[in-house]
């Protein structure tokens, strides 16, 4: 089989990886253009474009699929299939219908929940405990295909953004293999229809949404946390400097402080008061800083018990 692939960042790159140790034949790799990354902002390559070259597959970066010079690169690679994951653009009904066996995403959840962009990052800040990669024939909507193959993945209960996406990674990347070989193989492969019922959405994450609001409940704070861990870090202010939070989880602890004042310090970590019990913070990231333990932090600001978060603004430091 010709497998052409599509995607953009760590999770897609784990399953093109899949893809070339499985011995499939990948002629074209599609990922968006380059974009400037890190403090330096300097153009870097996504990590699909980084394995791509490394393992000498030909990479093209179009802006849009809409023209028709993609649609005709597409069909000068003689696909008999595209797999796309994460990429990051629609695709249009002429690069849909351009393969023998057209397109298959591979999407980390468990359709019809949590169609969109951002199904790792909803499914922690809404506290699901199971999750999965759903293998689905791509139609013109979104996330909306039939159902090829699917695979559960239990959210562990201090599970990250990062460490969900490992998982789901390693999943999908096996049952797309699965799904390609039976493909392969001229054995049948059901599409079955998604339910109408249970269906989320999971827009991109917008600006501002990782900015913390401590009235909110510890739980969903520690969710909070966790979804933006490693990218783009909840964030929240100290003495009027933004600052990120890492390592945090609920404290089985009743207060009547207000929201966001420390309570206490336990070693190397914090007690934030919440709008409902309290967030033990173990690490902090100053702007322009390096993580440190929360309890340091506050020991270099001269603050202590009685000193107060507040929000962060609707910029990210």
């Amino acid at each position: 089989m010709n497998v052409g692939f599509a995607g953009t960042p760590a999770f897609a790159a784990t399953v093109l990886a899949g893809l070339l140790d499985g011995g499939f034949a990948v002629p074209l790799v599609l990922t968006q253009p380059d974009r400037p990354r890190g403090r330096g902002l300097r153009q870097e390559p996504s990590p699909v474009k980084r394995l791509a070259l490394e393992r000498g597959v030909r990479v093209e970066q179009p802006p849009t699929l809409t023209a028709e010079a993609a649609r005709e690169m597409l069909a000068a690679a003689h696909l008999d299939v595209l797999v796309v994951a994460a990429y990051g653009l629609l695709l249009p009904p002429p690069i849909l219908a351009t393969p023998r066996e057209g397109c298959i995403n591979v999407h980390a959840s468990l359709l019809p929940r949590w169609r969109g962009a951002a199904p790792i990052q909803r499914a922690l800040i809404a506290g699901d405990d199971m999750t999965g990669v759903t293998i689905m024939q791509m139609d013109e909507g979104l996330d909306t295909g039939p159902i090829v193959d699917a695979a559960r993945v239990t959210i562990d209960a201090r599970e990250t953004a990062g460490t969900l996406e490992t998982k789901l990674a390693a999943s999908g990347k096996c049952a797309l293999t699965n799904v390609l070989l039976r493909i392969a193989a001229g054995e049948p492969v059901p599409r079955t229809p998604q339910p109408a019922s249970g269906v989320t959405l999971a827009p991109k994450i917008r600006a501002g949404e990782a900015a913390i609001d401590w009235s909110a409940s510890a739980d969903l704070i520690d969710r909070q946390i966790r979804a933006f861990d490693p990218s783009p870090g909840a964030y929240a202010s100290f003495e009027g400097r933004l600052v990120k939070l890492w390592a945090a989880e609920p404290a089985s602890l009743a207060t009547s402080a207000s929201p966001g004042a420390v309570i206490d310090i336990e070693g190397t970590s914090v007690l934030v008061a919440c709008g409902t019990g309290a967030l033990k913070l173990g690490e902090v990231q100053p702007a322009g800083a390096r993580r440190m333990p929360a309890a340091a932090f506050l020991a270099g600001r001269r603050a202590g018990r009685g000193s107060r978060f507040a929000a962060g603004a609707a910029t990210a430091p």
